[in-house]
C-alpha cells in the first residue's frame, strides 16, 4: 500500500464513522505562547479541550504536520542516527470533543489496524496506565484494560508508568491517561529468542509505538494540580511514517516511499549510494528528514532566522548542510534541489508545498 493510499484510507475510515475531515493546521503556531511549533496532533484543538472554543463538529479526523525539535519533545539529535525519529512527521488523528470516549476509540483503532489495514494481531501489544503514587495519586485505568481484553490476549496488555502512559503536552493544559499500540516487526528468529513484551518502550527500532489513544479528562493547572475537564475527550495520534513502515513491510521509516524518492535524489545529486557506508547513510537520512521540516516550515510562513522559531528552523537547515558538507563532500548549495521531488510527492496532501515551491527553493 502506497503512502498516499495509507493516508487516504485512514481519513476515509473515520469519515465513515461520522468524523469531519479537516486539513492540517499550520505547523507554525500563531496564538499559543506555550509552543513555538505544533508538536502534536492535539495542539491545534487545545481550546476545544479546555472548553474555550467550539469545534465545527464533535468528531474530527485529520493528518497534522508536527515538528519536535524544541522544548519537552526534542528529537533533533537522534534524527538520522536511528530509523524512526523525525523532526517533521505526520500525525494521523481522530478526535472526540465530549462525544465518544474509551470504548469507541479502542474499538475503532483495533478495527482499522486489524481489519482494514490487515495488520497481524499477533505482532501487536497495547499498554494501559498503571496509576501513580505521587502527588497526583491516580488510579490504574481499569476501564481501558477491561475494554482491551475484548480484543487482545491479556498477556499482550501491558501496564505502563506515568512517563509512558499519562499524556501531557507541556507543564500545563489538558492531559490524561493513554493506551499505546505497539508493533513488533522483528524476524521470527528474533521473536523466538526475546519476548516482544520485554522490548515495548525500550527504544528498540523494530518494536515501536504506532498509535497513542489519549483519554483527555484532566487539566493540569499552573500550580501543578489536576482538575477534571468539563467534558471527556478523545485525542489520538498515529505516526504516519511508522504506519507506512509496518504496512510496506520494511524495517526503517526511511525505506518507505515517504522517503525513498528523496533519498534517490540525494544519491544522484551527491554521487553517493545509500546503504554502503554508515556515516554517509546517517547524512542521507539527516538531509532527507530535514529538508521536509524546513520546506514545510517555510510553506507555513516561518523562514529561517536568528531568533525564536526562526532560529530552530535555521538550526535544522544548518545541521542538514553540515552533514552534506562533511560526509557527502558537497561544497555548494544543493538542498534546494530536493524541493521539487518533495512537492511532487506530498503536494497533493499538502497543497501549500506546491503553492510556495519557489519561495522554499
Amino acid at each position: 500500500m502506497k503512502s498516499q493510499e495509507i493516508r487516504a484510507t485512514f481519513l476515509e475510515f473515520f469519515k465513515s464513522k461520522q468524523h469531519l475531515i479537516v486539513p492540517s493546521a499550520s505547523m507554525v503556531t500563531k496564538d499559543d505562547p506555550t509552543l513555538l511549533f505544533v508538536n502534536s496532533g492535539m495542539a491545534p484543538f487545545k481550546e476545544y479541550f479546555l472548553g474555550n472554543g467550539t469545534p465545527k463538529k464533535s468528531r474530527i479526523a485529520d493528518t497534522q504536520k508536527c515538528l519536535r525539535v524544541s522544548g519537552k519533545h526534542n528529537d533533533l539529535e537522534e534524527v538520522g542516527y536511528d530509523t524512526y525519529h523525525h523532526t517533521l512527521f505526520e500525525m494521523l488523528g481522530n478526535w472526540s470533543f465530549g462525544d465518544y470516549f474509551k470504548k469507541e476509540a479502542i474499538a475503532w483503532a483495533w478495527e482499522l489496524l486489524t481489519e482494514v489495514y490487515k495488520i497481524d494481531k499477533d505482532i501487536l501489544y497495547v499498554t494501559v496506565f498503571e496509576g501513580s503514587n505521587d502527588d497526583d495519586n491516580l488510579e490504574m485505568d481499569t476501564e481501558a484494560y477491561d475494554i482491551w481484553k475484548q480484543y487482545i490476549a491479556e498477556d499482550r496488555i501491558l501496564k505502563g508508568n506515568k512517563k509512558d502512559n499519562f499524556w501531557e503536552m507541556g507543564d500545563q493544559g489538558p492531559c490524561g491517561p493513554c493506551s499505546e499500540i505497539h508493533v513488533d516487526i522483528r524476524t521470527p528468529e528474533e521473536k523466538a529468542k526475546v519476548d516482544g513484551k520485554t522490548l515495548v518502550n525500550e527504544d528498540h527500532p523494530q518494536v515501536v509505538e504506532i498509535w497513542n489513544l489519549v483519554f483527555m479528562q484532566y487539566n493540569r493547572k499552573a500550580n501543578g494540580t489536576l482538575e477534571n475537564l468539563p467534558n471527556k475527550h478523545i485525542d489520538t495520534g498515529m505516526g504516519f511514517e511508522r504506519l507506512c513502515m509496518v504496512l510496506q513491510d520494511v524495517k526503517s521509516n526511511y525505506d518507505t516511499d515517504v522517503f525513498t524518492p528523496i533519498i534517490r535524489e540525494i544519491e544522484t545529486i551527491t554521487n553517493t549510494k545509500y546503504r554502503v557506508e554508515e556515516k554517509q547513510d546517517i547524512a542521507i537520512r539527516v538531509i532527507s528528514d530535514h529538508v521536509r521540516a524546513v520546506a514545510f516550515s517555510i510553506a507555513d510562513g516561518q523562514l529561517p532566522s536568528n531568533t525564536g522559531a526562526g532560529y530552530v528552523i535555521r538550526r535544522i537547515l544548518r545541521r542538514a548542510v553540515r552533514y552534506g558538507f562533511t560526509f557527502l563532500d558537497k561544497k555548494e548549495p544543493f538542498i534546494f534541489r530536493l524541493v521539487d521531488i518533495l512537492s511532487k510527492k506530498m503536494g497533493q496532501a499538502f497543497p501549500e508545498l506546491k503553492a510556495q515551491k519557489q519561495l522554499i527553493e
